[in-house]
């Protein structure tokens, strides 16, 4: 555990003031509270935007996620411009204790050997496959595959027609075995029995709220600033949910575990970033680190919309419980598409370019497990309450991998649609529609349709002590600072080609071993 208490702590505790700060109570940031607080001589003080999900049905009942999405709970980021993409995703991100863990599908996949091992050589020394593996067994989320009662009959014949079409592998229980092709039921992190969450915050900070008294968990408070004394971190500028402005302060280390998109930018209100764009801004320059808010990372994809014949069946754990792994090229290291099997007509994106949601329906979305575009993050104005500009740059790289792997997903999508036992159920292709053939349309209709599945990464990567462009260290330590580590997907050297929640929980559980600390 970290170290023990100095003498300063037997005097009374200065007034907001704790051995670690943690900005941010999300997916890492619960597994780093929950870890430090086990030793009872370390003070621990949790800074979260939100409220709490205690009680909440609304956050806690894992079928009603979708409802989450631009509500009250949602921080909702807009998308920059995108001249290959759609100029109109929004990127949710949660703002309730939990963080996205409470607001996602809580698809559970532990990150494949060959994606951590990809960040080894990505400069992340002491973060391959090998190592890594250690941390899954450690997590405290119930990870179980879909039950039984909520495997729906038409995502079972998908999984049917998939494995009959394609010739891949029917996988039960993905964590099991590395893969890099496969069709199953997902594993989730909940509780079958009544459909609840075993989020980050439900897994690792409910079992204790009421029995630490060194957890200090403060809800609704917003942090906008690092405090600096010259390169060593000291704290946190706060304002409260009653506009009261606060600094607290940390006495062995600043934890920050805002997110992708919330971690670069505090840093740069705070000073810390690309020298130029902050002093076009008016922010003074504390620490010039220009790889903040660089290599935005996220997992894009597109979506095929059939009619079904009638209404299906309603049972499902989150309406999107399937899904399916290929491997197009046999040199490439894991999987190279993936598709969520979505219970639903997806169709949000095509409504906009003039496609109509059929009354039943059921959707495929191939995704890029690893992209080849990478975006960049920046501040728009000085005013740390303004949204910061996200530019994913989607299919923008330079031999159109990620536009053509959209393309090759809608063809495969059909292929499963045309086999039994799922093609009984389907009555018609809505979007794109039958008559929509060639590449060329293919691609221009899944770029303008394309979504997110909320998955932004790497604006603060790590990366070895020698490489410029690199936020943090191996050691999750900001490069040139003192006093502060970050710990979320903002330090992803590059994307893992499955959902990354689980990865981001063994971040955060890396991180207190990084610390001296943990179980």
């Amino acid at each position: 555990m970290p170290e023990h208490p100095t003498p300063e702590h037997a005097m009374p505790e200065e007034q907001n003031t704790y051995d670690y700060v943690v900005i941010g109570g999300g997916t890492a940031g619960s597994v780093i509270a929950s870890r430090l607080t086990e030793n009872p001589d370390v003070t621990v003080a949790v800074i979260e935007g939100g409220p709490s999900d205690v009680g909440r049905d609304d956050v806690l009942t894992l079928r009603r996620w979708m409802g989450l999405l631009g509500g009250e709970l949602d921080y909702d980021y807009p998308t920059t411009e995108q001249p290959r993409g759609n100029s109109h995703i929004r990127h949710s991100r949660a703002r309730v204790l939990g963080g996205c863990s409470s607001h996602n599908t809580l698809i559970a996949f532990k990150p494949l050997p060959s994606d951590w091992d990809e960040w080894e050589a990505a400069g992340a020394k002491g973060w391959g496959a090998v190592p890594m593996e250690a941390y899954f067994p450690r997590l405290r989320n119930n990870i179980v595959p879909v039950d039984e009662k909520d495997r729906n009959a038409i995502a079972r014949d998908f999984v049917d027609a998939a494995r009959s079409a394609l010739e891949v592998p029917r996988v039960e229980g993905f964590n099991k075995q590395p893969f890099t092709e496969g069709v199953g039921f997902f594993d989730l992190a909940y509780h079958p029995e009544n459909n609840k969450r075993s989020s980050a915050s439900v897994a690792y900070l409910h079992p204790f709220m009421d029995e630490r008294p060194n957890l200090h968990i403060l809800l609704e408070t917003w942090a906008y600033r690092l405090e600096l004394d010259g390169t060593r971190a000291r704290g946190v500028h706060v304002r409260t949910k009653d506009g009261e402005e606060v600094l607290v302060r940390a006495r062995n280390e600043v934890l920050l575990c805002a997110g992708a998109v919330d971690s670069p930018r505090l840093l740069m209100h705070s000073g810390i970033g690309p020298r130029q764009d902050l002093e076009a801004l008016g922010i003074p320059v504390v620490h010039d680190l220009p790889g903040v808010g660089e290599n935005l990372l996220d997992h894009p994809e597109s979506v095929i919309v059939w009619e079904t014949d009638g209404p299906i069946p309603e049972n499902s754990a989150m309406d999107s419980d399937a899904g399916l792994f290929v491997r197009r090229d046999p040199e490439h290291a894991g999987p190279d598409l993936m598709f969520h099997f979505y219970q639903v007509p997806f169709t949000d994106n095509p409504e906009r370019i003039g496609y109509e949601r059929p009354a039943h329906g059921v959707s495929m979305t191939p995704n890029i497990p690893k992209p080849r575009s990478r975006g960049r993050l920046y501040l728009k104005s000085a005013d740390p309450a303004e949204k910061p500009a996200l530019d994913f740059r989607y299919f923008t790289d330079e031999d159109d991998y990620d536009g053509r792997t959209l393309v090759d997903g809608i063809r495969i999508a059909r292929e499963i649609a045309k086999s039994e036992p799922l093609a009984h159920w389907l009555k018609r292709e809505v979007c794109p529609g039958p008559d929509v053939t060639d590449d060329e349309e293919l691609s221009a209709y899944a770029r303008s349709v394309a979504h997110t599945v909320y998955h932004p990464a790497g604006t603060c990567r790590m990366g070895a002590p020698e490489d410029q462009l690199a936020v943090v260290d191996p050691e999750l330590r900001i490069r040139g600072l003192e006093g502060i580590r970050i710990a979320d997907a903002s330090v992803f050297p590059t994307m893992p080609a499955v959902n990354p929640m689980i990865g981001v929980l063994m971040v955060g559980e890396k991180c207190v071993d990084l610390l001296g600390g943990g179980a």
